[in-house]
């Protein structure tokens, strides 16, 4: 298997991994499946298009490479699912919900995957839970939570880190070249851009 990565989107609730991942997915980018057995209400809905939701007995026949349970729910990566990002893609993405799960793939493809926290600040955090139309006891379980689990401090974990404090253009450029997606331009036409 000749250098073929695995990207893996780390960051806390809120930091834009499921935005980064539909954005990819809709560039052609191949994206590695995260099953889980959380429900998606409306307000997450484009959330459905990323994650496969299951029963928990059928979570529990899978065969999973990544396995990790996060806010009460389990999600994970199935075993099949790695193979043929590996085997068959230049470039795959995934997602993370914490390190634990980012350790469990680095045991299976430890030289080939590249990992991305998405970083945001609280003010984010909670400005953008506002705007998903969470209550104050939801806003209140997500920063618990957040602070119980550490996952503001995950970024030490990581090879890369991209702010998503701004736009998610920004965002999605960063990561692109962090992916060598990007390419230069003659000089010419470097020339007339930067006049």
């Amino acid at each position: 298997m000749a250098n073929n990565k695995i990207y893996a989107f780390l960051g806390p609730h809120m930091s834009g991994k499921s935005t980064m991942v539909s954005q990819l997915l809709s560039m052609g980018i191949h994206y590695i499946p995260t099953v889980t057995t959380r429900f998606f209400d409306d307000r997450y809905a484009y959330k459905r298009k990323i994650y496969k939701t299951v029963k928990n007995a059928d979570y529990e026949n899978e065969k999973f490479i990544v396995n990790t349970p996060y806010q009460a729910q389990s999600y994970g990566l199935r075993k099949a699912d790695v193979l043929d990002a590996y085997q068959n893609h230049k470039i795959s993405i995934a997602l993370m919900h914490d390190v634990s799960g980012i350790k469990q793939l680095t045991k299976f493809i430890n030289q080939d995957l590249v990992t991305i926290f998405l970083m945001i600040n609280d003010e984010i955090f909670v400005d953008r839970l506002l705007r998903t139309g969470c209550s104050n006891d939801e806003i209140h379980y997500y920063v618990e939570t957040a602070d119980e689990t550490g996952e503001f401090d995950h970024w030490r974990d990581v090879d890369f880190v991209v702010k998503n404090t701004s736009t998610a253009r920004v965002a999605l450029e960063q990561i692109l070249a962090i992916m060598g997606l990007v390419t230069l331009v003659p000089q010419a036409d470097f020339d007339n851009l930067v006049k």
